[in-house]
């Protein structure tokens, strides 16, 4: 009875103090890319709130760090990211899996045809990895989705990071990223960025739901032994 007090009370504590997303506190990860010509490294806070329509998307509340692009004649070196862009809420047109949290940048020129004159973003975390959420688009995973995250780098410039998923000759989820003002594109990598993050959400996420899956074995076989008390030993773990 001792030993099974002393491993309840371990994996209890091991519970609460693992970082599960869903439960009633914001998280944070180190989120970095790195690619032809563009880096980043930043703070990300994520939570509480969830995208209405996937409960398994956080939105970010919060972003600290510093953005690099040398592409297409841009000099912006270590630049401070100075604060997020807010939602909007825009309709995606003829899109019904996009997130209840689409939004969109309108750029007056320079970017691709398929734009339609916007960017898009969400500003959507996805810790188990990012779920199909445009139609016609066969590719998901990363921890953000093909729509991503838009931030400010000072000088009217935003910057929109997001992720292809993971695609064809690919082992992991592939990355690009976007620079404009709402007046032109200033530069578009649409693939080639590896990105990390750590610590990883979906392993912090398996180790939290397996804890809370121990806790309930271990209850389950006390309450068994408890019933019959034939039983002892191991059993009563």
């Amino acid at each position: 009875m001792i030993r099974s007090r002393a491993v309840m009370a371990a994996v209890t504590m091991l519970a609460v103090g693992v970082a599960v997303p869903g439960s009633a506190r914001a998280q944070t990860a180190n989120f970095s890319f790195n690619g032809p010509g563009v880096s980043g490294n930043f703070l990300l806070t994520y939570g509480t709130a969830t995208d209405s329509k996937y409960p398994n998307a956080f939105e970010v509340t919060g972003i600290s760090g510093n953005f690099t692009d040398t592409n297409d004649g841009l000099n912006i070196n270590n630049a401070p990211v100075t604060s997020l862009v807010a939602i909007n809420h825009a309709i995606p047109v003829a899109n019904p899996p996009a997130p209840n949290d689409f939004s969109t940048f309108m750029v007056a020129a320079g970017l691709p045809p398929e734009n339609n004159g916007a960017l898009s973003f969400d500003n959507l975390f996805w810790p188990g990895g990012s779920s199909l959420v445009c139609v016609g688009y066969p590719f998901s995973g990363g921890v953000l989705d093909i729509y991503g995250l838009l931030f400010n780098v000072g000088n009217g410039r935003v910057v929109d990071i997001f992720s292809n998923g993971v695609t064809p000759g690919h082992t992991g989820p592939d990355y690009g990223v976007a620079v404009a003002t709402a007046s032109n594109s200033l530069s578009y990598t649409a693939s080639g960025i590896v990105a990390t993050t750590t610590p990883e959400p979906s392993a912090v996420y398996l180790l939290g739901t397996g804890l809370v899956g121990l806790l309930f074995v271990v209850k389950r076989r006390r309450d068994k032994t408890r019933q019959d008390p034939t039983l002892h030993g191991e059993l009563a773990l």
